[in-house]
């Protein structure tokens, strides 16, 4: 299996697009399947991309994944190539969620969130408030204490303006009066950590998973975790709820196909990513890396997709984010 960050044969956005008939064969036959990721490599959907693929490779006999990191404006980019992309089961995308629904609110996008065809939910992953080991910001009450002494004078990063890090730094400023943070927009988790580690930045709000590992080797300390319970992964990390912020929130990390695609291809997709989730092998390594997996197929996944997408417009016509 491939899994590299070059486009199939070096090929960009445009031949992709433009690609030309395909022999008929029965699908996959020959012929990888790229799998657009809208954001650079290491960070949480990348991640989740390159440790379900092959499991779902062992359950779909003939298929060859690739992956392209296709980055840039907040992960439109990427999956704009992905909308509209030949529906032929040769390009899918790899998303997340909120961030898929956020940006259409902000500007025009060539993509229709109703639209995609939607495969398989993989990761459910709270978000979490971050400082680097040396930092003098104690525990969340000294948050909290801090920013209300000095309204928007403490730096903090999320992975750009919509994000899910986004939203859930604009639900804590909602939940906590007189609290407010001069937001830092980055380009994805992978040069976020590294602000925050560098002392760039007072506090970094990314997912548990994206934090787990600087966590476990003393990089980085969690103030809080934003999961309805304690992630299992960090049980001494109380969630905001416990420390009486009413806030819950996190990223749906998936995998989608351009609309139209055909109804059997739909199928053997679909059922591959479903034995993909419950195969042991990807279940243990899950578990190795903490992915923190939550399995929901098809039109389960387009409902939960479509039903946070509701939620978010209440929010939007509550406290629009693009300028926040």
């Amino acid at each position: 299996m491939s899994l590299t960050r070059r486009s199939l044969g070096l090929l960009g956005a445009g031949a992709l697009l433009a690609r030309p008939a395909l022999a008929a064969t029965a699908w996959p036959g020959e012929h990888p399947i790229v799998v657009v990721v809208p954001f650079p490599p290491g960070g949480g959907v990348d991640q989740m991309a390159r440790l379900i693929l092959p499991a779902v490779q062992r359950h779909l006999p003939g298929a060859t994944f690739v992956v392209e990191n296709r980055t840039g404006a907040g992960s439109q980019i990427g999956m704009e190539v992905a909308f509209n992309a030949r529906a032929d089961g040769y390009t899918l995308g790899a998303v997340t969620s909120p961030a898929m629904m956020t940006i259409p609110f902000e500007r025009p996008v060539r993509y229709k969130v109703d639209e995609f065809t939607y495969i398989a939910n993989v990761v459910d992953d709270p978000g979490g408030l971050w400082v680097n080991k040396d930092s003098p910001i104690k525990d969340l009450a000294d948050l909290v204490a801090r920013a209300k002494k000095d309204p928007g004078g403490l730096s903090l990063g999320t992975t750009g303006i919509g994000s899910d890090d986004h939203l859930l730094m604009l639900l804590v400023e909602e939940a906590v009066p007189g609290v407010s943070f001069s937001h830092v927009p980055f380009n994805g988790a992978a040069p976020l950590q590294t602000a925050v580690l560098g002392g760039h930045l007072d506090l970094g709000c990314f997912n548990v998973s994206e934090g787990a590992p600087g966590y476990r080797d003393g990089r980085f300390r969690c103030l809080a975790q934003t999961g309805a319970q304690r992630d299992p992964t960090m049980p001494d990390v109380p969630t905001l709820t416990e420390l009486g912020v009413p806030v819950v929130a996190g990223a749906q990390r998936g995998i989608v196909a351009p609309p139209g695609l055909p109804a059997e291809v739909r199928q053997k997709l679909t059922e591959a990513f479903a034995a993909a989730l419950k195969d042991p092998q990807f279940l243990e390594d899950a578990k190795r890396t903490q992915l923190p997996v939550k399995a929901a197929i098809g039109d389960s996944y387009r409902d939960a997709v479509l039903g946070l997408d509701g939620r978010l417009k209440e929010m939007w016509a509550r406290k629009p984010w693009r300028d926040q």
